[in-house]
């Protein structure tokens, strides 16, 4: 399977691969994921390797509690790799909790926590308000308040791209109708049990950049007969088969991972192909299985 271009175009970059979102703003396509990795020790050891293999790119959130470690970890170790802020990518998310009339404040501690003047990329994390059931049509409103809040935040700079994680295609129909600056990027759960094909479409019909969370089926995929037959016919491991999956048609990754060797393991997908046999025979029957949150019932 060759790499497609993504509605939004895609270029070779160094040490990875980027791809360029719609409003020219230029992103790795493969990140470190921070969620429940906590404390600045563990932050460190982990930001440590991540930066010796190559990664410059960095995905938190406000719910993962870990941003001012984060920062503080990025600030002690760029000098050592003799990079400094504008050679990373940072992004964050707007908790749940904050969707609505707090938008903005939630973005501007988030920006204290990590010590940073602006973000490279601030999403939605969720369709819903906090406390809120998922079927109360107030959450259209409260979405369209904070995303009218986050493009002020964006014309000022403090944010350099905007996007939403965990939105369907009718969130995404919603918020293409009443905004100004449009998402450059969905984060939602994607794997080969679970393709998320017609966003994907949409997202290149839209030049939104699709990027993957929870690639290893939360680690369920690992163990996987498919999966492990593709790896071992290529002399890769379960995760990099599985990473690559999604690089292939150029979507994003934030693999998650705090022990060195992993994190290293995961960057290193660039070495090969997998054909579309292959890519076929990885998503078994064809049931698709979700493992994580279901947004599809929030209004």
């Amino acid at each position: 399977m060759t790499v497609p271009r993504c509605a939004a175009g895609m270029e070779r970059g160094a040490p990875q691969q980027t791809v360029t979102l719609n409003n020219g703003v230029t992103m790795p396509l493969l990140g470190l994921g921070t969620f429940r990795l906590r404390g600045l020790e563990d932050l460190i050891q982990a930001v440590d390797a991540a930066l010796d293999c190559g990664y410059r790119s960095f995905d938190t959130a406000a719910v993962y509690r870990n941003e001012c470690d984060l920062g503080q970890a990025l600030r002690q170790l760029l000098p050592k790799y003799g990079l400094s802020r504008s050679d990373i990518f940072i992004t964050s998310k707007l908790s749940p909790a904050d969707l609505g009339p707090g938008a903005r404040d939630a973005c501007v501690k988030s920006l204290a926590e990590l010590g940073v003047d602006y973000l490279d990329l601030y999403l939605i994390h969720w369709p819903g308000k906090q406390g809120w059931r998922s079927d109360d049509v107030r959450n259209r409103a409260v979405r369209e308040e904070s995303w009218r809040a986050l493009e002020d935040l964006y014309q000022a700079g403090s944010i350099k791209a905007l996007g939403v994680s965990n939105y369907t295609e009718a969130h995404l129909a919603q918020l293409m109708g009443s905004c100004s600056v449009p998402p450059a990027v969905l984060q939602v759960e994607c794997h080969p049990r679970l393709p998320q094909t017609a966003l994907l479409g949409w997202c290149r019909q839209n030049g939104v950049h699709l990027q993957a969370y929870s690639s290893l089926g939360c680690g369920h995929l690992l163990g996987n007969v498919e999966v492990c037959k593709v790896a071992n016919l290529h002399g890769h491991t379960p995760a990099q088969v599985l990473l690559k999956w999604a690089l292939q048609q150029g979507v994003g990754v934030i693999p998650k991972a705090s022990v060195p060797a992993r994190i290293k393991e995961n960057v290193n997908v660039w070495d090969f192909e997998l054909s579309n046999e292959e890519a076929e025979m990885l998503k078994g029957d064809g049931t698709e299985k979700r493992y994580c949150w279901d947004p599809t019932e929030v209004a």
